[in-house]
């Protein structure tokens, strides 16, 4: 289904197909539009659900904002490579020891005179987190990305328990580390168990964590960050290939994935989404359209269609 346009000079330049799933407070589904059944890579939006389970394999912590950086998809300024760091050293490792793929920066003003790193692609924090875990199990750390790893399968485990249904499909993510797939609704279900979910519990824990660090999960000005200061109470978390998931306490949750993976058109969709919840913040409009230009000066917008 066509969810957004991309709009030039009054003419509709191209169109993004894609799914997007509404729940309401109680869970169940108050509006959908395409296949919010058949599953999909959530690829990061998994990420907090795999922090739950490096929690229940005896993952702790120095500082809960750790949580919200193992959970993240960070963009390698310098506070969050200091927070990586720290997680790894009080595991007694260096970054020597991540197996994630070297990358630069997300954030392109942190390229300069820079070479790929290991711990600078997005995914150093989680890692970082896997490998603490590794440790407090002192199960192997060479192969920890493994599916049949012992950590890989407490992941596993979690992120189905979390889902409520079963993992449809297991791939290799852009980090290396399992990918889990199962559908949009399975999505949303999940991230409005971790808001909801009692004080205390590891599902709370993550998604306080989340919500009081933005910017350990994503990074200054990013869209994750500015939603969850704009929006009391909503856990944001975004993912490769156009996917989205977000939940609101006693509001409702919201998974999205644009079908051709491009990542313009979710901010325009999930405010369109976030509206029939009743929600309303000036954070909204200003994701609510992403400008498009010519000459560089903005001459039209994407925008939600839905």
């Amino acid at each position: 289904m066509i969810l957004a346009e991309v709009v030039r000079s009054g003419f509709t330049e191209s169109v993004h197909h894609g799914s997007v799933v509404v729940l309401d407070a109680a869970g169940a589904v108050a509006d959908s539009a395409g296949d919010v059944v058949g599953p999909v890579f959530p690829r990061s939006s998994n990420k907090p659900m795999q922090t739950v389970g490096m929690l229940r394999a005896g993952l702790r912590v120095a500082d809960p904002a750790d949580l919200a950086l193992i959970s993240g998809s960070h963009f390698a300024e310098p506070f969050h490579l200091r927070r990586v760091r720290a997680i790894l050293g009080a595991a007694g490792l260096t970054e020597d020891a991540l197996l994630c793929p070297p990358a630069l920066p997300l954030a392109e003003s942190e390229h300069d005179g820079r070479e790929p790193a290991r711990i600078l692609m997005n995914c150093s924090g989680k890692h970082a987190g896997m490998l603490a875990t590794c440790v407090a199990n002192k199960w192997p750390l060479d192969d920890y990305r493994d599916v049949k790893h012992p950590l890989q399968q407490v992941l596993t485990e979690t992120v189905t328990e979390l889902a409520g249904e079963p993992i449809a499909a297991t791939g290799v993510d852009g980090c290396g580390a399992p990918v889990l797939g199962f559908s949009l609704t399975a999505l949303a279900r999940a991230f409005q168990r971790l808001v909801s979910a009692a004080p205390q519990t590891y599902e709370r824990m993550v998604a306080d964590a989340m919500r009081a660090d933005p910017e350990l999960v994503a990074g200054t000005g990013q869209d994750d960050t500015r939603l969850m200061h704009g929006v009391p109470g909503l856990l944001a978390k975004g993912g490769a290939e156009g996917v989205v998931a977000v939940a609101v306490p006693e509001v409702g949750a919201v998974a999205l994935k644009i079908e051709d993976g491009a990542m313009r058109a979710r901010m325009p969709v999930l405010v369109s989404a976030l509206r029939r919840l009743g929600l309303a913040a000036p954070v909204l409009d200003s994701l609510a359209t992403v400008p498009v230009l010519g000459g560089g000066v903005q001459v039209g917008e994407v925008r939600a269609v839905w």
